[in-house]
């Protein structure tokens, strides 16, 4: 048996597992179902796909990189940088690849996690998912998508096979994704028609590749990396203040910015129109891109806004019944998030699901354990995104927290932490709370809302409080056997 499994190799679980043997404990398995590491940096090889994070402050505190290429590096290096670092920490001996889990079983008798695999059980005091919220493409059910005779992918599982050169293109989708790789099939594509359901709010991306000197300078004094990742990070958490529902002064500002952005590029009043948001800036997620309002400006790439009503065998119609002849339709639709590990069946005391426990909603304590699901823990949970500032630097506050305490427990032969379920409510009640004055609420439509109002996923502090509320295990919080 296990001290611990994780679920997921990319930044989290690599994360988790580098903690775990800083904390001398080496007895735990990483459980992969692909055969590389890199999670979304693996299996999201679409053009142009690139961070939206600075790569120096989306990059483990405890491992700088100096050889990054650009200012947010492109998932070639990101991917590379994930395999250097679990071959630097020696974890490719911990994980079994080509190994999806298909659920676990709390057994209460005997005080450990049953994880089951198509080709094996495994056995953990311990049991860590490490999959993150963007992990299931959401590919919607349209109308006669089963007839439509050409080809067709969402942007997470890219069709590398087949050449978009000259191809009519449809694309579903203008989010995060969409406005990296559209620019790149620009390039060679006959036509483009993008369907915008709803415009964002963008920002330039300022990107640059790194001079040699500068690379150089940063290997011969790596103080100057870290003072750089630094300011990073402090430019983050100013824009912090944009998702604060009040912040409507400083909010204006950056509107304005971006109005004037769009129309650098784009001189059609009409399809400014269509590109100007209709709802508060950072209410939806802020994008940021050089090239997406570019590539829009040029005569073969199509905005359209009426909404889809169905595929026919050549193409795409709208409910207006324009029609468009399409070989290739690519949704840029992007992930289920919530609800969360829905593709999991966890079952913890009294046989309960987790999808019973959370048919309201996903209730949490500092985002990574439930009550009546004992020595469970998650990495990026529920309220745990964030629009402002690197994931990483959560991901490395919940690994230090879960390696607390499955050390503490070994050390004091512990058998199982559960979270008091007054501990839970009291801080999700007050999560929810702090988030309906956030700008999150202020809309209803938009992937950080449950049908209840709620918001699942986002975090309504800076980075710096969540760290510090996890630095220190409050095991007062929890029921311990």
């Amino acid at each position: 048996m296990y001290d611990a499994i994780i679920i997921g190799s990319g930044f989290s679980g690599i994360c988790m597992a580098i903690e775990l043997k800083q904390n001398d404990i080496h007895n735990f398995k990483i459980l992969e179902k692909a055969d590389e590491v890199g999670g979304t940096w693996r299996e999201n090889t679409y053009p142009g796909a690139e961070c939206d994070i600075p790569s120096a402050l989306y990059s483990y505190s405890f491992e700088p990189y100096p050889f990054w290429e650009h200012k947010w590096s492109h998932q070639p290096q990101i991917l590379e940088y994930l395999k250097y670092c679990a071959k630097k920490y020696d974890l490719y001996e911990h994980i079994d690849f080509n190994t999806e889990v298909n659920g676990a079983t709390w057994n209460e008798k005997d005080q450990f996690w049953s994880i089951s695999t198509s080709d094996a059980q495994y056995k953990s005091q311990f049991f860590i998912t490490a999959i993150g919220q963007l992990h299931y493409p959401n590919q919607p059910i349209i109308e006669g998508h089963d007839k439509f005779l050409g080809d067709s992918w969402h942007s997470a599982q890219w069709n590398h096979d087949i050449s978009i050169e000259n191809k009519s293109i449809g694309v579903i989708g203008n989010a995060a994704s969409a406005i990296q790789f559209i620019p790149q099939i620009a390039k060679s594509a006959q036509e483009i028609v993008v369907f915008q359901r709803s415009a964002n709010w963008m920002i330039p991306k300022l990107d640059r590749a790194y001079k040699d000197w500068e690379k150089k300078l940063v290997l011969r004094f790596p103080v100057l990396l870290r003072l750089y990742r630094l300011r990073l990070w402090l430019l983050g958490g100013g824009l912090f203040q944009l998702m604060k529902s009040k912040s409507w002064g400083l909010r204006s500002v950056y509107e304005r910015k971006s109005k004037k952005y769009i129309k650098k590029h784009i001189k059609d009043p009409e399809l400014v129109e269509k590109l100007t948001p209709d709802y508060p800036m950072g209410a939806k997620r802020i994008l940021i891109s050089d090239d997406y309002y570019e590539a829009l400006s040029k005569p073969h790439v199509t905005v359209e806004t009426n909404k889809i009503k169905q595929f026919t065998e050549v193409g795409i119609q709208t409910l207006e019944n324009n029609e468009y002849k399409f070989d290739i339709v690519i949704y840029a639709t992007g992930f289920k998030t919530n609800p969360f590990l829905d593709n999991l069946d966890i079952v913890g005391k009294t046989s309960k699901s987790l999808k019973e426990e959370w048919k309201d909603g996903p209730t949490n304590y500092l985002g990574m354990v439930v009550n009546n699901f004992p020595n469970l823990f998650m990495m990026y949970g529920p309220n745990t995104n964030l629009g402002h500032n690197s994931i990483i630097i959560m991901s490395e506050a919940q690994a230090s927290y879960i390696a607390e305490c499955i050390g503490i427990a070994k050390d004091k032969n512990w058998n199982a932490l559960e979270v008091k379920e007054s501990a839970l409510v009291n801080y999700y009640n007050s999560i929810q709370d702090r988030l309906k004055n956030m700008i999150w609420s202020q809309i209803d439509n938009s992937w950080y809302q449950a049908e209840n109002g709620n918001i699942p996923n986002n975090w309504p502090g800076r980075t710096m409080e969540y760290t510090r509320r996890t630095k220190d295990v409050k095991f007062e919080d929890y029921n311990i056997t």
